[in-house]
């Protein structure tokens, strides 16, 4: 009993699918004729071209007449095709033919809405389209610019790229002009997305979108900071603007001289000679955590005073003191010491050249052997040369 009732449901469950499915009887065959906007607003004088559709659903293939079967007082309308007046299309069984629909209005035409009714003529099927335009104000020219990273951040040695999107949003073409309102020494170039060539203009259709970039190169000696900047598109009228942010972060740069500028010294073997150094930051940002070292031939001794420096400010700079002593038996001579400074990752040297003289006791001490020795021999001569 379970087993029969369950085969019943499921003969209903068939034939009910069954009446609800479109039979080949039901489904629509004949002509259809259509255009995107049957309604639309339109300026005083103004020529309008519509795009019309005709589409044969499962008819033979035929040739469709094209007429105006009413139209307003004083109005032109003609069906274009391939850029000549055409007065029928050619369909095929599930497919389509377009053609275009220029309409031209009267001189001198008030506002108000006028009506059309155009009609495609098969052999045995037939499709009405109707039209309405109205003559009216439209609206003002309207422009939008975005940015899709407004704010971007790097040192002020990189490139900054803003990828925007401007939008003509009125229903006239427009030539837009691109300017930017930027802090000085600041460059801003623009160039189309995808592109190369830059540009300070860009025509743009009616409804449009166009993506372009805007590159933003700094001053190498721009200081770390926020910075603002302003990207004005305006053209027919209307007007757009998007501002733009920058965040430098900033990077320190370390030199190493002297008071004079010189980087050569004298030093005696043995003995510690003070040198008096300029550490310079030259960089957008503060130095921080100076770290003062050297690399020194075998034996000596190179000291800072102070071998830390807290913070060095942008485009400022620290005194210090380097006591080089050579070795005690150093030779008279040129020496190279690297002087370095290192803040974080950033780090310099320099070479100091040092020359090496010989201590002047050594010298007297020298001369008084080397007349000993004189002496010495010229006694020996004196007693045993006869001999």
């Amino acid at each position: 009993m379970k087993r029969c009732t369950t085969v019943g449901i499921a003969v209903c469950l068939v034939l009910l699918w069954f009446s609800l499915s479109p039979s080949p009887a039901q489904e629509f065959r004949g002509l259809s004729f259509s255009t995107p906007y049957p309604d639309q607003t339109i300026r005083a004088g103004e020529t309008v071209t519509l795009t019309l559709t005709v589409r044969n659903h499962k008819l033979p293939p035929q040739v469709v007449l094209l007429r105006v079967l009413e139209a307003p007082r004083g109005w032109k309308a003609t069906f274009l095709g391939g850029g000549r007046p055409v007065g029928s299309v050619y369909v095929g069984p599930d497919q389509e033919a377009t053609v275009s629909l220029r309409i031209e209005p009267p001189r001198n035409i008030r506002r108000a809405t006028y009506r059309f009714r155009l009609l495609a003529q098969g052999q045995n099927a037939k499709a009405e389209l109707p039209l309405a335009l109205t003559i009216g104000e439209l609206l003002p020219p309207r422009l939008t610019l975005q940015a899709e990273l407004p704010v971007l951040r790097g040192p002020a040695t990189s490139s900054f790229r803003y990828r925007l999107t401007l939008k003509n949003e009125s229903d006239v073409d427009l030539l837009v002009n691109l300017e930017a309102q930027a802090p000085k020494g600041f460059q801003v170039s623009f160039t189309p997305a995808f592109g190369s060539q830059q540009v300070t203009s860009l025509p743009i259709k009616a409804g449009e979108s166009r993506d372009l970039d805007a590159e933003v190169s700094l001053p190498s000696d721009l200081q770390a900071g926020r910075y603002d900047l302003m990207v004005v598109a305006a053209g027919g009228g209307a007007r757009a603007q998007v501002r733009l942010g920058l965040e430098v972060t900033g990077r320190p740069e370390l030199s190493i001289t002297t008071p004079e500028g010189r980087l050569s010294g004298r030093a005696y073997a043995g003995r510690s000679t003070p040198v008096k150094l300029v550490i310079k930051n030259q960089g957008t940002a503060p130095a921080r955590n100076v770290e003062l070292s050297a690399f020194e031939p075998t034996g000596w001794e190179v000291k800072f005073d102070p071998q830390r420096i807290a913070e060095i400010p942008a485009n400022g700079q620290r005194e210090a003191t380097v006591s080089i002593k050579p070795a005690d038996k150093a030779v008279a001579g040129d020496y190279m010491v690297t002087l370095r400074a290192t803040s974080g990752d950033n780090t310099t040297s320099v070479d100091f050249r040092v020359t090496v003289l010989t201590s002047t006791l050594w010298g007297i001490a020298g001369i008084l052997l080397v007349a000993v020795s004189l002496g010495v021999v010229g006694l020996a001569v004196s007693r045993y040369g006869r001999r």
